[in-house]
C-alpha cells in the first residue's frame, strides 16, 4: 500500500490531523491498535481553548460542539473555603473556553472519516516503524493474522505516550524531560447536572478536588488521591462523601450525587521530548509531551501540534518548501514550555504536598491571597488558561 502520510494513533491527533489533510487533498492511512470502541470509551478533558475549537470548524467537525458545547467565560478557585471567580472573558479582552467532551471531539472526527470513506485500519497489531530517517520510510503492521506493508513519505506519531512512534527512536538522538507527581486524580463522571454552571478548582486541606461538566445533566468531578490508592477502594457514597468535606457550603448543600457512568485513578506527570521531528517521523500530542490536567492544557496542546503539522505537509505538497516541516519541532516546542509551566504551577498551588511540609501549605496560601487581590495576577491565570494564539511567523 502507498499513502502520503501514515498516521499511527486514532485518538483525536492523528483523527484532527487526518481530517485536515483530506481537506487539503492529501492522501492519509491512520493505524490503531485498539477498536474504536475503545478509543470512544476514553474519558479524558473537556476544555477546549479558541485555538482548538476553531481548528475543528477548519476540519469541518465544529458543527455538533457549537451546538451542543458549553461556553464558558470563567471559572471559580476555592481556598480557605471561599470561592474566587476568574473572569476569562474581561481579563483577556473577551476570550472564553468552550466545554466539550473529548470523546465526544473523538466522535466526530470519527463519524466525519467514516462519511468520507477515509482508511483507518483498528486492531493493527505489531505496529512497526521503519526508514524514517531516509525518503522512503514504511510501516509494517498485522490484521487477522496478515502481514501488511505501507510506503509513505512521512509518518506522523500520534500514538500516545506509550506508543511505537517514540519508542522507536534511536536513544542518542532524543532527551526527554520528566516530572512525576506524588498523587493522582480520581476521576467519576456521573448523569447529573453539575453543582455549578462553571468549573470550581479547589484547593482544601484534604486536597484537590476539581468539579467539571461534560453538559447540563452530566458531570464530571476529580479528587486529588494517593498514588496507592485502588479505584476499587472508593464507593460512589466514599467519593460523594469526600467531595462534600472538600467544597464549600453552599456548593456542598447544592451536589446532586448519583451512580457512577464510570471510575478511574490518573497518575499525574509533566513530560517534554525534544525534538518532535526525527527524519520523516513526527510526534504529535501525547507521544511528545504530557501535562498534568489542572490547566485543561493536554487536547489544546494536541491540536496545536497538528495545527503546525498539517501546515507543514500543506506546504511541502502544494508550495514545495521544506520551511515548515524544518520548523515544526521549534514552533511545537516554544508552545508546550509554556504550557507546561502554567500547568505545573497551577498544579502546585492547587494541591496538598504531604511531604513538603507545614511551610508549603503557608506558601500556597500566601501566593492564592496575593493572586485573588491582584489584576496582573488574575490576568496571569486568565490570559494562561485561555490560550496563546498560534505563532507562524519566522
Amino acid at each position: 500500500m502507498r499513502t502520503q502520510v501514515a498516521i499511527i494513533g486514532a485518538g483525536p491527533s492523528g483523527l484532527l490531523l487526518g481530517q485536515l489533510l483530506y481537506k487539503a487533498g492529501i492522501d492519509a492511512v491512520i493505524l490503531e491498535r485498539q477498536t474504536a470502541q475503545y478509543v470512544l470509551g476514553r474519558i479524558r478533558a473537556g476544555v477546549l481553548e479558541q485555538v482548538a475549537t476553531d481548528l475543528l470548524d477548519e476540519a469541518g467537525v465544529g458543527d455538533r460542539m457549537h451546538r451542543e458545547g458549553l461556553v464558558h467565560t470563567g471559572f471559580d478557585m476555592l481556598f480557605d473555603g471561599k470561592r474566587h471567580r476568574i473572569d476569562l472573558e474581561k481579563l483577556t479582552g473577551g476570550k472564553k473556553v468552550m466545554v466539550y467532551g473529548q470523546t465526544e471531539v473523538t466522535r466526530d472526527l470519527m463519524d466525519a472519516r467514516q462519511a468520507a470513506g477515509l482508511p483507518t485500519v483498528y486492531e493493527a497489531t505489531n505496529v512497526q516503524i521503519h526508514d524514517f530517517d531516509s525518503t522512503r520510510p514504511r510501516v509494517t503492521y498485522e490484521k487477522n493474522g496478515q502481514s501488511h506493508t505501507i510506503e509513505c513519505d512521512f509518518i506522523a506519531g500520534c500514538d500516545g505516550f506509550h506508543g511505537v512512534c517514540r519508542a522507536s527512536v534511536p536513544r542518542n538522538a532524543i532527551q526527554e524531560f520528566e516530572k512525576v507527581y506524588p498523587f493522582g486524580w480520581l476521576g467519576l463522571l456521573s448523569d447529573t447536572p453539575p453543582v455549578h454552571h462553571e468549573l470550581i478548582y479547589v484547593n482544601s486541606e484534604r486536597g484537590f478536588a476539581l468539579c467539571s461538566q461534560r453538559s447540563h445533566t452530566r458531570s464530571r468531578y476529580y479528587l486529588q488521591v494517593p498514588l496507592t490508592d485502588k479505584v476499587e477502594q472508593w464507593s460512589d457514597d466514599a467519593f460523594w462523601a469526600e467531595l462534600k468535606l472538600r467544597l464549600d457550603p453552599e456548593a456542598a448543600d447544592k451536589l446532586v450525587t448519583g451512580p457512577s457512568l464510570e471510575k478511574s485513578i490518573a497518575p499525574l506527570r509533566s513530560f517534554v521530548t525534544e525534538p518532535l521531528r526525527f527524519g520523516r517521523l513526527f510526534l504529535a500530542g501525547d507521544a511528545g509531551h504530557i501535562v498534568p490536567p489542572t490547566g485543561a492544557k493536554g487536547l489544546n496542546l494536541a491540536a496545536t501540534d497538528v495545527k503546525y503539522l498539517s501546515n507543514a505537509f500543506v506546504e511541502f505538497y502544494q508550495d514545495k518548501t521544506e520551511a515548515g516541516i524544518d520548523s515544526y519541532s521549534e514552533r511545537c516546542l516554544k508552545r508546550i514550555w509554556r504550557a507546561e509551566r502554567f500547568s505545573w504551577w497551577f498544579t502546585s498551588i492547587m494541591h496538598q504536598f504531604p511531604n513538603e511540609g507545614a511551610i508549603h501549605a503557608k506558601l500556597q496560601h500566601a501566593e492564592l491571597d496575593y493572586l485573588m487581590h491582584s489584576e496582573a495576577g488574575l490576568r496571569t491565570i486568565a490570559e494562561n488558561y485561555v490560550g496563546l494564539p498560534l505563532d507562524f511567523g519566522s
